[in-house]
């Protein structure tokens, strides 16, 4: 099998397993039939899925083991050396697939890629980045929980990794980035955060400066970037915000006969929102920073969700992701390294 456009995809992984990766990775192949997919799993609970054979596009890579949702990453990496995760990782290193895409332990995915692929050169740790609705279409978020504590060259590195990212993968031309922070002012933020603020300031990335959190999603950056511990808490806060007001304008329509009469009314605009803010359109989050591409799904996510993720590597793929984060990276760390010698 050609390794040209091809996923290798731990079916084995997230909350659900084959139940819900497989029907996705035959639903994606359905829109991509240029696409190869290698599924990555135990065989023999696989093969009941492909009663009527493989399609063309499809093999199955056997691992024998798998990986824990709640599996420490230190033990997944030292006990775990033939789980899905970690073959579908080594197909990557071997060049036989260009993407991985996995629902299963986040630390564990993390740490077995950082230790499989290796990170790129000058990039000390990679960093989980993923887009979210706004006012103005999406926002990228990084770090989301890769990294609890950062250093400021950390937090710079993010920055041109993630504004290398939505240059490839939208039509930004420069792609404002922001720094999360408590305030816009100058003199707030950690001793890391503002030091970060003054290496961003002094690079060529379209840099605005200091972003609070309602900047996510009102849309007038189009990066934000922050430590993993700050970054995944914004986003699970919003997440339960966003089930907050499905909750409460549930309720609202139902207090009584005039208000359901207006619920049904307004359900084509109800049916549109949820479409807009629909988690599962934005599933798929990208491990940037690696000698490969790795996709991190939800480990919840259903058949809907767990395709989106293998759109998002295909869309990884073609914009050719590790090698112009490598080339925006070490520029940024020549000029630095300059300008710092000056």
């Amino acid at each position: 099998m050609s390794a040209l456009q091809t996923i290798a995809l731990d079916v084995m992984g997230g909350d659900h397993g084959p139940a819900v990766t497989i029907p996705a990775a035959l639903n994606f192949l359905r829109t991509s039939p240029e696409t190869r997919l290698i599924l990555v799993g135990q065989q023999e609970v696989l093969q009941p899925y492909f009663k009527t054979g493989l399609p063309t596009q499809v093999r199955i890579q056997h691992a024998s083991q798998t990986v824990g949702m709640d599996e420490l990453p230190s033990k997944a990496l030292r006990n775990k050396k033939d789980s899905s995760m970690r073959i579908a990782l080594e197909l990557v290193k071997r060049g036989e697939a260009n993407a991985c895409v996995s629902a299963g332990n986040t630390g564990a995915l993390m740490a077995t890629a950082r230790f499989v692929l290796k990170t790129l050169p000058n990039v000390d740790r990679p960093a989980i980045m993923t887009a979210v609705p706004s006012v103005r279409g999406q926002t990228y978020m990084l770090d989301l929980g890769a990294n609890i504590d950062c250093t400021a060259e950390q937090l710079f590195q993010f920055a041109v990794m993630g504004n290398e990212f939505v240059r490839a993968v939208t039509s930004i031309d420069a792609p404002r980035v922001g720094l999360l922070n408590i305030g816009e002012e100058e003199i707030k933020g950690n001793e890391h955060v503002k030091r970060a603020h003054e290496l961003i300031s002094a690079s060529h990335l379209n840099y605005i400066g200091y972003v609070e959190g309602d900047a996510i999603y009102i849309g007038n950056t189009d990066v934000v970037v922050c430590d993993g511990f700050v970054g995944n808490v914004a986003l699970k806060t919003s997440e339960g915000v966003a089930k907050l007001l499905a909750h409460l304008l549930k309720q609202q329509f139902r207090r009584n006969v005039f208000t359901k009469l207006a619920g049904i009314i307004a359900l084509p605009v109800i049916r549109r929102f949820r479409r807009e803010v629909d988690p599962r359109r934005y599933n798929g989050a990208s491990l940037l920073g690696l000698r490969g591409i790795v996709i991190k799904s939800h480990g919840g996510a259903d058949v809907l969700a767990f395709e989106n993720a293998l759109h998002s590597a295909k869309k990884e793929i073609h914009a050719n992701i590790p090698d112009r984060i490598a080339h925006q990276v070490a520029a940024h760390f020549i000029t630095h390294e300059q300008r710092a010698a000056v």
